[in-house]
């Protein structure tokens, strides 16, 4: 099976792609454009891994060009495809709106468009719990109403789902939709939550808390994610669909940097701060759908999954040597 990833550099493009290789019947296509959004350093790490397997291949340019999606199809007659590159980040589309544009709506049409033109058997992409904005409504199913982003990143995830869904109608092309709610783990994204906290943690320094920690969040792990998607390749999808991919087991912010306190075994520098732009109150995933479809619950609980992500980090920084 020819399987193409893209947006391969990033958290979790990285870590499905690095599973997919394992099967040694899958030949994983990778493309990125490991800009700078965040260290590029970690992206190349990334990639240095999914390297060593010899059936992932990788190569580097921007799925805002039309030309060179096309080629890149027209060459390497690819069976699934397993759309994930995207402008990440709630607070960063409020200031860099046309990065979003560029990568989520034109990046989006070219990889969806060429997936139509080159008749790929299956067609997965990534949405966000960012799409039902601020709702009371909990747990959020995929049927609850998404007409509300609170943000210019949601507005463009809630186009992609849009403009999938129009390619049913018109082309009959199913796109299946991966709405994801806070994935975190090893190799994750230095804007996030328990990134930022352990690298503050343990260089003493500050860390900035909104909403006094006390927004809710569905802290879903990468390994979950990965499980999920992996076990979603093999279905049959008669029409396009979204799944939640959620732990449906939500947590405070502030319990989550409580968790991180005791692992590291010391205590946070608090900024308080109000809550920012952008940002929902709660996020609380309905995974019934999901579950129903691949018999499969995501299940890493918090404790767990901050106490692996925290040993990565020491190990990647070489924290544990430079203290011996």
């Amino acid at each position: 099976m020819k399987i193409l990833v893209t947006g391969c550099a990033g958290f979790i493009g990285f870590h499905l792609a690095n599973k997919l290789s394992q099967n040694k019947n899958n030949i994983i296509f990778g493309i990125d454009n490991v800009n700078n959004y965040y260290d590029i350093k970690l992206k190349k790490d990334r990639l240095k891994i999914l390297k060593q397997n010899k059936n992932f291949k990788f190569s580097k340019f921007d799925i805002t060009s039309f030309t060179r999606i096309n080629s890149f199809f027209k060459k390497k007659k690819i069976d699934i495809v397993i759309h994930l590159a995207a402008q990440a980040g709630v607070r960063y589309s409020i200031t860099n709106s046309e990065a979003y544009v560029k990568s989520n709506l034109i990046g989006f049409y070219n990889i969806i468009e060429n997936s139509r033109l080159f008749k790929i058997k299956k067609f997965f992409y990534a949405s966000t719990s960012s799409v039902y904005g601020d709702s009371n409504n909990f747990p959020l199913s995929e049927f609850s109403n998404t007409n509300n982003p609170k943000s210019f990143y949601a507005a463009t995830k809630k186009s992609n789902e849009v403009l999938a869904y129009s390619y049913y109608e018109i082309f009959k092309f199913k796109a299946i939709g991966l709405r994801f709610f806070t994935v975190y783990g090893e190799f994750g994204r230095p804007d996030m939550a328990l990134f930022k906290f352990t690298k503050c943690i343990i260089e003493n320094k500050k860390i900035e808390l909104f909403n006094g920690g006390d927004h809710v969040r569905d802290f879903t792990y990468i390994s979950d994610v990965v499980e999920s998607i992996r076990r979603l390749i093999t279905k049959k999808f008669d029409f396009p669909e979204i799944f939640n991919i959620s732990s449906s087991n939500p947590q405070q912010l502030k319990k989550f940097l409580k968790i991180t306190e005791q692992i590291i075994g010391k205590k946070a520098k608090i900024i308080n701060k109000k809550m920012q732009k952008g940002d929902v109150y709660k996020t609380h995933g309905d995974s019934k759908k999901l579950q129903k479809k691949i018999n499969f619950l995501p299940s890493v609980d918090i404790d767990e999954g901050i106490k692996k992500f925290i040993n990565w980090y020491k190990k990647y920084y070489k924290l544990d040597e430079k203290n011996k």
